[in-house]
């Protein structure tokens, strides 16, 4: 992988791993948002957002991967 594919997974998986670890967190306990305590909308809000990191994550790792296999640099 190139950096700028090393940079994009990476910051692919920190995202899906935020995101899942704080949406299930949520849905454990209410009351504890984690890292959006500071958001305004309550549990609705906190869980699509948490989801939406996750998502995010996904994507960014997937077209990281997709880049570097088409490039062919993965090991």
């Amino acid at each position: 992988m190139d950096t700028r594919n090393t940079i994009t997974a990476i910051t692919g998986m920190a995202l899906l791993v935020l995101g899942a670890q704080g949406g299930i967190r949520l849905l454990v306990d209410h009351e504890d948002a984690g890292l959006l305590e500071f958001l305004p909308g309550g549990f609705a809000a906190r869980l699509a957002v948490y989801l939406v990191a996750a998502v995010t994550g996904a994507v960014l790792a997937a077209v990281a991967t997709t880049r570097a296999k088409r490039n062919g640099t993965t090991d």
